[in-house]
This record gives C-alpha cells, structure tokens and sequence, in this order.
C-alpha cells in the first residue's frame, strides 16, 4: 500500500485493469445461484438472504461517492491496494459466519472491493481523452464482461459439490492475486490534488449543478438499472417459476453477460467513431426493446426458461453499449473532477440498483410469474432512454 519509490511508476497495463474491474462484478454474483440454499441453511427466508444482493449494492453506492475524491487526493493506487485488504477480511467473515445477520454484515463490507471498478475507470480517463476513454473504457468492461458470464455457472458448479463457502474461497484466492498484480504493475495515473479531503468533497456541487453530468449519470444508471433488478429477482423466477436447480440456474444467469460482452465490443469499436451519445441512445433502445418483447410473451403466458433468460442478452447487449459511454460522459464533463465524478457516477447507478434488487425481491412472492420482474425492469429501461435524450438536446441547445 506504500508509494515508496519502489512501486511501479508506469501506468497499468490493460490487463490489470480488467482484473480489478472483475473481482468487483465476481464478488457482486459468483454466490446467487447459491441463494436459495444458503436461505435453507440459515433457516431464514429467501427474501432475507436476497438482501445480499441489495445490501451490498446500497454499501457499493456509498463507497463509490467516498472512494473518488479520497482517490483524487491520495491518488488511485494506494486506495485501490486497501480496499482489496478490506474485501478479503470481509470474505473470511462471510465464510465463517455462524448465523444470516452476521452473513449480512460482512457481505455488506465486502462491498469495499467497489474501488477497484470504480478507479480502474477513473485510471483509464487519467489517461485518455473523452472519446478514446470509452473506447478503452468499453475494452476494460468487454474483459471485465467475462467474469459474470462464468461466474454465476462457476459459483452453481462449486455449491453443488462442495456447498456454498467455497464461492467466497474462491474469491479469497483470486483477491490474493489481484493485491500481488496490482501492487507490481500498477503505477500511479492520477495527479494529486493536493486538496484536503474536505476541499475534494465541497467540489461535489459543480457536478451537481451539471446538467449533463446527471443526464449521463441517470441514463447509466437507469439502463444498469433492469439488470439490478434482474439481479435481484432471477434467482427466485428460476428456481421457484421454472424449477432449476443451481448448476442449470448458474449457466441461464449468464445470459446478460453474453449481451454485455457483445455490448462492450461494439463500444470498444465504435464509439471514437460515433460518438458516445449516439451509442448510449442505441444501447437503451435495444435494453427496453428486449425487455419489452420478454414482458409481452410473459403477459401472454408463452414464457419459458428460453424466452426470459434468452431476451436478458437484449439487456446485457444494450448495458453494454451504454454504461462505458455514459460514464466516459459523466467523468468527462468535469475533467478535473474525474475519480470524484467516476465514483458519483457510479453511485448513482449502484444506489438506484440496490434499491431496484430489494423492490425485485419483495414483489416475488411464492406464486408469483416472471411478470412483476419484467414489468420493473422494463420501466427502469424506458427511463433511461428519456434521460439519454434529454441529455441530446441539452448539448443541441448549447450548440445554439
């Protein structure tokens, strides 16, 4: 964790950074085929254990506002390297905790592992400029898309056989690997502010008083937004509404990310020529358009298994165009203020999907179709394409 004069000076290689992009997306959803055992074994309710998922996002928020501007006053390395030591201590608590609360607890510290995602964009806009940062930024997630394409399978495979701590030993192990790349390769990117903290945070209102700012920030998180709320609600359709068990539900679950990767690439290759606003308005047009299509089936009774988990990569596809370019958006429109803005960004993003994850959860009542789940996460979709478009004419006007 020390900036001595033997850490690296070099900025990190692309692979670094997807790899702290990913153990964030690998801690939020390695263990939710696991839900509803692990709601079995602490002789809770499912809904109690979905809190997980909400609980950790609802901490991931609040992380994300504090970790930028600490970032921009103490720079992206030293942070980064302290909210892995954080993650694994939490990890340890999760595995040997003897009751749900407990579980609760330190599943809502592990959400410390939020400053890697949220600095290993900051570090990439550290680098480059509007345009070739969501380009690289679309690089960065199409990796970091990986990791919840396997991981929900992965996590399936390894409850069944050795029963669900061994998802969070497998995430102790690779946090190990990540603190041991991270402290070798990653070089300082960011200028210090030289700012006290308190300095850093009264910088908040300037990107408050941003329209555009908001714009960017609310399409992201408002398109992000069906994914949470899938998140939150899937575990329970695939088990309760169309019978599978952990393995096969882990392998379904995948299907955002085969969207997302596909998203990413598109941004990745496209976005230095099209423009990021452009592709953050044909990603929301494909997210509500797949959603909408899986809503229609289900509120005709058609739906299976293949029609909801198959129209999910409509979302992943559509996120996947939209979140690098939105973001680059939003720490682009106060350069200055980039790991401020980054974490902001992303804890409004976050924040709105903690609470769309709970809202999934309550309304999945035994009985219940994938209706309600499509239903929340179609709005959330149609939301952002409005933010997205209002963020269009914000800059057609100020073109004028």
């Amino acid at each position: 964790m020390n900036t001595s004069p033997r850490a690296p000076r070099t900025a990190p290689h692309i692979g670094t950074l997807i790899l702290l992009a990913g153990i964030s997306a690998l801690a939020m959803n390695v263990f939710l085929p696991s839900l509803p055992g692990m709601a079995v074994y602490f002789e809770v309710d499912y809904r109690l254990m979905q809190l997980s998922v909400a609980l950790y996002l609802a901490v991931n928020a609040v992380v994300q506002i504090l970790v930028g501007p600490i970032s921009d006053k103490m720079g992206r390395r030293p942070v980064i390297l302290a909210s892995i030591i954080l993650f694994l201590l939490a990890t340890l608590g999760c595995i040997f905790a003897p009751n749900a609360e407990i579980f609760l607890f330190f599943r809502m510290a592990q959400a410390a592992i939020a400053a890697t995602m949220v600095l290993s964009r900051a570090a990439v806009r550290d680098i480059y400029d509007t345009d070739k940062a969501a380009s690289m930024i679309g690089y960065v997630t199409m990796g970091m898309a990986v990791v919840p394409m396997i991981s929900p399978a992965i996590g399936g495979i390894l409850d069944q056989i050795f029963g669900w701590q061994a998802n969070f030993w497998l995430l102790v192990v690779l946090a190990l690997g990540t603190y041991a790349l991270t402290y070798f390769d990653f070089g300082e990117t960011a200028q210090k502010s030289g700012k006290t903290l308190l300095a850093q945070f009264k910088e908040y209102p300037e990107l408050f008083r941003s329209p555009r700012f908001w714009g960017y920030s609310l399409a992201s998180g408002l398109a992000s937004g069906a994914f949470f709320a899938y998140l939150g609600g899937a575990p329970f359709v695939g088990t309760q509404v169309y019978g599978l068990d952990p393995a096969t539900l882990g392998i379904c679950f995948a299907a955002p990310a085969v969207g997302y990767f596909l998203g990413n690439f598109v941004s990745g290759r496209f976005s230095m020529a099209f423009g990021v606003n452009r592709m953050v308005l044909w990603g929301c047009i494909i997210n509500g358009v797949g959603v909408a299509i899986s809503l229609g089936i289900a509120l005709a009774g058609l739906d299976s298994l293949y029609t909801f988990f198959g129209f999910m990569t409509c979302v992943g596809l559509g996120n996947g165009m939209a979140i690098p370019n939105a973001t680059a958006g939003a720490i682009s429109v106060r350069p200055h203020l980039a790991g401020s803005a980054s974490g902001l960004s992303g804890a409004i993003m976050i924040g709105g999907g903690a609470g769309l994850s709970a809202m999934a959860g309550w309304v999945l009542v035994p009985g219940a179709t994938a209706v309600p789940l499509l239903a929340i996460m179609f709005v959330t979709a149609v939301l952002g394409l409005l933010a997205i478009i209002l963020v269009i004419q914000r800059e057609k006007s100020l073109q004028l």
